[in-house]
């Protein structure tokens, strides 16, 4: 922690501080030829103490602190009566004693169609090489969320082309779905599959947290051709704890932007854990007692916040279907974040490692996956068959480690000689790689595969 250096015979660093706060004051006033400003008092490395801003700042307001490493940003996150604590945007606080800092308002974000196919970081900077990115209206001005009794209902489906999806946990435009997963299962693959779907307009890619290395991957290989209606919002795992904390809401402007504008957006945020991880390096940072495993009583207001943003949009507006990524530490699916953010979504899909591990892609769990709104997606015949796949899978399932011991004999159970015979077949329909040729029909090609390979079998 860097203070205020105190000399032999030099008044002390409070009279100092307070001598150049006065001065500081004389051309601070309300005249309006100096913008109102204040001096850095204290430095540690993750946020950085301003002094003669707290009569007029705001939670959330930008700062702009100039000193020996040039211009730097950074945002509000705490006033006291005489000093307020700002977390920089930049790696580290690079600030020093005495610095001039200067409020610069809430962060403005302006989205233009014209974003469309480019990549952005947290601050709406491009960091594609490409054109600077025009700018439209500014989001922060208006009042993005719907009230609950204003929003449209949600009843039309659509397909996603993955297959294990579309009929086990069919969704709906304007659904917000969780992906559950431990580290390293194919998570991401599967959030890209989903990204590619037909039938949205616009889609709205938000990496936080990421390796700097698979950004690029990613965005060119996996996005591919849907880049040309994609705006991605990146900050990457190197970065500050602030900027991986704007990025999800920058992502959630620029999408409701286009939702005001009619369009059906799909929203893909990798990760929310990574979210509320840098939720809570900012709130350790200002002193804020842990509740839950380290986390902060703010992570848990910050996520409802966010995610009920979402969702359909008024009458007359388009819709924002989400897809979040929930990262579960040490593949505990109950650690705090997780199940918090399980209460607030319509539906999650789990991805076991155990299923990845036997080469099945991607590793979805359809026993403990649920879509709450399916029953708007299936007809009468399919919610039959699902209910029956999802019990032949279960029986399958509950007797593995009898029939590895092999202690099962054929015959004398006609409905687990029926799961041994075609849950495996099943398996096998579902698996489905990015490189694959996207499903527009998954029920049926389920039930072609499984008359293929039941006839060759039987050898008609």
């Amino acid at each position: 922690m860097l203070r205020a250096p105190e000399r032999q015979g030099q008044p002390a660093p409070e009279d100092r501080l307070a001598a150049l706060e006065r001065i500081w004051r004389r051309f601070n006033g309300a005249d309006g030829l100096v913008k109102r400003g204040g001096l850095v008092t204290e430095v540690t490395p993750t946020h950085y103490k301003v002094r003669g801003l707290s009569d007029f700042a705001r939670l959330g307001d930008i700062v702009e602190q100039r000193g020996q490493a040039g211009t730097r940003r950074g945002e509000i996150v705490k006033i006291s009566r005489d000093e307020i604590v700002v977390a920089p945007f930049e790696r580290s606080a690079d600030a020093g004693i005495g610095d001039a800092v200067f409020r610069r308002g809430p962060l403005a974000v302006a989205p233009h169609a014209s974003w469309r196919g480019r990549t952005i970081d947290a601050l709406t900077r491009a960091i594609d090489g490409g054109s600077p990115l025009v700018r439209g209206d500014d989001m922060s001005a208006h009042a993005t969320t719907p009230s609950a009794m204003a929003r449209q209902r949600v009843g039309t489906a659509f397909m996603t082309g993955v297959k294990v999806i579309d009929i086990f946990t069919p969704l709906c435009f304007g659904q917000r779905m969780g992906v559950f997963a431990g580290s390293g299962v194919g998570k991401s693959t599967l959030l890209a599959m989903l990204a590619g779907a037909d039938a949205f307009d616009t889609v709205v890619v938000a990496l936080i947290g990421e390796r700097g290395r698979e950004v690029r991957e990613f965005l060119e290989d996996t996005i591919g051709d849907s880049m040309a209606k994609t705006v991605a919002i990146v900050a990457t795992s190197d970065e500050s704890a602030m900027m991986r904390r704007r990025a999800p809401d920058t992502a959630m402007r620029v999408a409701e932007h286009f939702r005001d504008q009619g369009h059906r957006v799909l929203l893909v945020l990798d990760s929310i854990t990574r979210f509320a991880h840098a939720l809570r390096e900012v709130a350790t940072g200002t002193g804020e007692p842990p509740v839950a495993r380290g986390y902060p009583a703010s992570v848990f207001t910050e996520l409802p916040k966010l995610l009920e943003r979402a969702g359909p949009g008024a009458e007359g507006k388009g819709s924002i279907t989400a897809i979040i990524s929930v990262l579960v530490d040490g593949d505990d699916h109950n650690d705090p974040v997780a199940d918090s953010v399980r209460g607030i979504l319509d539906g999650h899909v789990v991805l076991d490692r155990a299923i990845a591990e036997q080469g099945r892609y991607p590793p979805v769990n359809p026993l403990s996956s649920i879509s709450r709104l399916a029953g708007k997606a299936w007809s009468v015949e399919q919610r039959a068959l699902v209910t029956r796949l999802k019990s032949m899978i279960s029986r399958f399932e509950d007797t593995r480690d009898i029939r590895l011991l092999g202690a099962y004999q054929g015959g004398a159970d006609a409905e687990l000689d029926i799961a041994v015979r075609q849950v495996p077949l099943i398996y096998e329909a579902l698996t489905q790689s990015p490189r694959d040729r996207p499903s527009s029909d998954p029920f049926s090609d389920l039930a072609r595969h499984l008359k293929g390979k039941l006839n060759a079998e039987s050898g008609d």
